[in-house]
């Protein structure tokens, strides 16, 4: 969960420090401040969750070395979709990179110094480096690689939550002690969000062979750790929740410019009606910004809403049926999930259509569930329009110690899509129970009986 107080908190924790004249206490306020601004990309859900580079040099050559780099996503619901990755770095001190297997860099840069036929595949100082394509001939893969950039989340996939890239460097060290780290990493997928530490030096990675009778390691490892910041990677809100159930008339809507307000003066056009026939021109001059949400208007102009509806209360069971839209036309979702939260996930006993895992980075609280698409079948939210929504029903148990329709118990008290924070409506607009009155039960025993009786009535008239 995002602390969006942390970093006004450190601002002032900034302006603060400079007010104390002992130099200790100076150094304690700024470490202080240091992590209320870490703080900023924790997640509560997934503490640990994090995406981790490994630089491992696996052999020393006459003018520098070659490395595998592999990106482990750790992050358990955060993926990263199309168009994918884009690692970049600063190079320590004047090496470039002479061949490359499983990535390229997308620009080769000033290579005019090197003379010759064969010259370097890179010589930026800040390289950019992106995954190959699906299809790229084997000759130029190596494991892991050749996705087109898309990592799966951890619980999702953990055998595609990996992606790696061989680069033979020149003009760098030999050995352990003169070879540099890269500095400065920066990690795009492909907007911001993603903030990277240093690089740091680690026991060398080990490596199983294939037939699992034979380990390797690397010659050095560097390991640099990246952390996701929703309020680093975008100004507004990715999506809204929505909430309704059966004994109330009233629906309660997404809260109104959840994510932006349709009537924008610093940001005309970034909305079309459903109807509209701009759509296709509008869609076909996005240019530089095709990953920038062209939503259709609505009041919340969220690209995504999830709608929460209880639907049936049965005797023992009860019953709801949750719906994402997309509102997006520029983007197709590959790979989506859903993390909810609600205190009566421990007593789910049945989902339809959606995959369901239950996250416990508390091991004695289970109230919070990853739900995810089935794989062909609705594992791709379709853009905005008649295709682009999902949807799936849920099945709980009624505990009697806890099971309430009061107060808004039956609704979510938290909702991510794809590792968003979704903004929930206010609680005091949560549909109400009538007064006085006890929601319906239906049980399985009433409908039977109900249907046995019509048929009596029926045969009776024939």
């Amino acid at each position: 969960m995002p602390c969006y107080i942390a970093l006004f908190v450190s601002v002032n924790c900034t302006i603060g420090s400079k007010l104390q004249k002992p130099e200790s206490k100076i150094t304690i306020y700024k470490r202080f401040c240091l992590l209320l601004v870490l703080a900023v990309g924790y997640d509560a859900f997934d503490p640990t969750g994090n995406i981790t580079i490994k630089w491992d040099i696996k052999t020393w050559n006459a003018d520098g070395y070659v490395a595998v780099v592999t990106i482990f996503n750790f992050y358990k619901y955060r993926h990263i979709e199309s168009p994918g990755w884009q690692l970049g770095w600063t190079w320590a001190k004047k090496e470039v990179i002479w061949n490359m297997m499983g990535g390229q860099a997308t620009e080769q840069g000033d290579c005019s110094r090197f003379k010759g036929t064969i010259i370097p595949h890179c010589c930026n100082r800040k390289p950019t480096i992106v995954d190959l394509m699906p299809g790229t001939p084997y000759n130029q893969q190596v494991a892991n690689c050749c996705r087109g950039g898309v990592i799966s989340s951890w619980v999702q996939d953990p055998a595609n939550a990996v992606s790696s890239f061989q680069l033979t460097v020149s003009q760098a060290g030999t050995n352990n002690t003169t070879a540099r780290a890269p500095q400065n990493f920066t990690l795009n997928t492909p907007g911001p969000g993603y903030t990277c530490g240093p690089a740091r030096t680690v026991n060398p990675s080990k490596f199983v062979s294939d037939d699992k009778r034979r380990v390797t390691q690397a010659l050095m490892t560097w390991n640099i750790t990246c952390m996701y910041s929703q309020f680093l990677a975008q100004k507004t809100p990715a999506c809204c929740v929505s909430l309704s159930s059966f004994y109330s008339k009233s629906i309660v809507s997404c809260p109104t410019c959840a994510c932006g307000c349709q009537n924008s003066i610093t940001q005309p056009g970034i909305c079309v009606e459903s109807e509209s026939p701009n759509v296709p021109s509008a869609l076909s001059r996005s240019g530089k910004n095709s990953h920038t949400p062209l939503v259709q208007c609505t009041r919340h102009m969220c690209p995504i809403r999830v709608h929460w509806h209880i639907k049936v209360n049965y005797k023992e069971y009860w019953r709801v049926k949750v719906t994402v839209t997309n509102f997006n036309y520029r983007m197709n979702y590959s790979q989506w999930n859903l993390v909810v939260q609600h205190p009566n996930f421990k007593h789910l006993t049945r989902t339809f259509s959606f995959n369901y895992q239950p996250l416990t980075p508390y091991a004695s609280i289970n109230d919070t569930a990853m739900f995810w698409g089935t794989k062909f079948y609705n594992d791709l939210l379709m853009h905005a329009g008649p295709s682009g929504n999902i949807q799936s029903e849920l099945i709980f148990w009624k505990d009697k110690s806890t099971f309430s329709f009061e107060k808004g118990w039956g609704f979510p008290q938290r909702i991510y899509f794809n590792g968003d924070n979704c903004v929930m409506p206010p609680p005091d607009l949560y549909p109400n129970l009538p007064n006085a009155s006890v929601p319906r039960v239906t049980s399985l025993h009433c409908l039977l009986t109900m249907i046995l009786v019509s048929l009596v009535i029926v045969l009776g008239y024939v």
